[in-house]
């Protein structure tokens, strides 16, 4: 290949031609994903009345959707690496869907003995049967996306297109937020069927119909492209390789074993494990808290419209920070900055009590470090990691941190059950997961390649 021919026919506009055909419709894929994901967190607020879920029972539940996740991550990258992007992601969505829809039948199995042996209810036993089986089918989706994007972008643009492609999790929260209100509010008791089955249900089938787009729509490569010229597929291919090429002087971190030998590898898993500890933590139990500021118990719309305010805010400052990454070129210090502003959110709630405004100022505060902080995350990772140690490395890190989303909910939910509904203790011990989080990351050896400013 003549990369000096190539690049005098094309430029670095091309990576915008790029991130404008892949960005947005990746954008929208995390959309129903972290829909399915999260949608729960409103559920609870009929739901768990209804079937006679404990905080506690609902906080587990909750999180071992991440148990599952954390057991098949990094099988299913290397799946993805090996049989391309298209049909690993797509299976990946259409699994998740049907599972997710299944929820509306959460009070209809009866498990019998089975469940009492744990025990359980039959509802009980369901709920978290159905929230591991999802992890599973969700399994290797993010990081299997944060791979996909090392193959069309070279490190010093990546943190940005993750932020742009990461703010679908604001989003989600957005759009999702008030459609989960109004869709238990307003279709409950529709066709004799509760209004929690039908957010379910309605939130749910988008998944499978994307899955399906991504079938026939998501290029593997960029030689799959047919949106880009030949040159221009040259030209992308020959700034990810130069890219690839400062991470590695040998061959050695080609075979994916050699990522689990890297300390880097292991130091980063527990710091994803600190952000998202106390992400899932306060996405699942943000509803619940907006509404014990003193929401009407049934205005589960209203509960979805004060919720827009802090991920609103969250969305803006999370584009704005990874852009400021990327264009000084600095991702630790950004990293570390993002988990500090999360503490200072944390350590406010803890303090204000239900002070509506104050609660809502520091829920905003929260959501804007911890959604800064996964989206320039994975450009610490990925900047010395490449080929199969990539796909291997990059799931292990997201699994072993995923394992936050279970130990955060569940953590809220247990110190629920023991003082009588209060959190503040909950919120202290997260600050202090996230504290070690940041001196770990200031830690973290400086030996991975320096990436030049955009």
């Amino acid at each position: 290949m003549n990369t000096t021919h190539t690049e005098t026919n094309v430029g670095p506009e091309t990576f915008t031609k790029v991130a404008q055909k892949l960005i947005p419709f990746l954008f929208l894929c995390y959309v129903v994903a972290f829909l399915d994901r999260v949608n729960v967190g409103f559920a609870k607020l009929q739901m768990a009345p209804e079937l006679q879920f404990s905080d506690a029972v609902f906080g587990f539940g909750a999180g071992i959707f991440f148990i599952g996740y954390f057991i098949f991550e990094v099988p299913s990258n290397v799946i993805l690496e090996k049989v391309g992007a298209r049909a690993w992601i797509a299976r990946i969505m259409i699994s998740w869907g049907i599972i997710s829809s299944a929820f509306m039948f959460v009070d209809k199995f009866v498990w019998g003995s089975l469940a009492a042996s744990f025990n359980c209810t039959d509802a009980e036993f369901s709920f978290y049967v159905l929230r591991f089986l999802l992890g599973v089918a969700e399994a290797g989706f993010f990081p299997g996306i944060i791979l996909y994007l090392t193959y069309w972008f070279p490190g010093s643009r990546r943190a940005k297109m993750v932020a742009l492609f990461m703010t679908a999790i604001a989003v989600s929260n957005l759009v999702g937020s008030p459609l989960s209100g109004a869709i238990m509010q307003y279709m409950d008791g529709a066709a004799g069927v509760s209004g929690w089955k039908w957010l379910f249900l309605l939130e749910g089938a988008p998944s499978v119909v994307v899955g399906f787009l991504v079938f026939y729509f998501l290029p593997n490569g960029p030689r799959e492209a047919k949106w880009l010229t030949p040159e221009e597929q040259d030209y992308v291919i020959a700034q990810v390789e130069a890219d690839e090429k400062l991470k590695t002087t040998d061959d050695s971190s080609h075979h994916w074993l050699d990522a689990f030998s890297d300390i880097r590898v292991w130091a980063l898993a527990f710091v994803y494990f600190s952000g998202v500890v106390c992400f899932y933590a306060i996405n699942f139990w943000m509803p619940t808290i907006i509404q014990e500021l003193g929401v009407d118990k049934k205005d589960f719309f209203k509960v979805g419209l004060i919720s827009i305010i802090p991920w609103g805010i969250a969305a803006v400052f999370m584009v704005i920070w990874g852009d400021h990454s990327d264009k000084t070129g600095e991702r630790r210090y950004h990293v570390a900055g993002s988990l500090l502003l999360c503490i200072l959110g944390l350590i406010g709630l803890a303090f204000v009590g239900k002070a509506p405004i104050p609660s809502i100022i520091a829920l905003t505060v929260v959501a804007s470090g911890v959604l800064a902080f996964v989206a320039i995350f994975w450009s610490l990772p990925t900047a010395f990691l490449t080929g199969t140690a990539a796909a291997a490395g990059i799931a292990f890190i997201n699994s072993v941190g995923n394992l936050g989303g279970h130990f955060g909910p569940d953590l809220i939910g247990r110190v629920r059950n023991l003082s009588g509904g209060a959190t503040e203790s909950a919120f202290w011990a997260l600050a202090a997961i996230a504290f070690v989080g940041v001196i770990i990351t200031l830690a973290i050896s400086r030996e991975e390649p320096t990436e030049q400013p955009t």
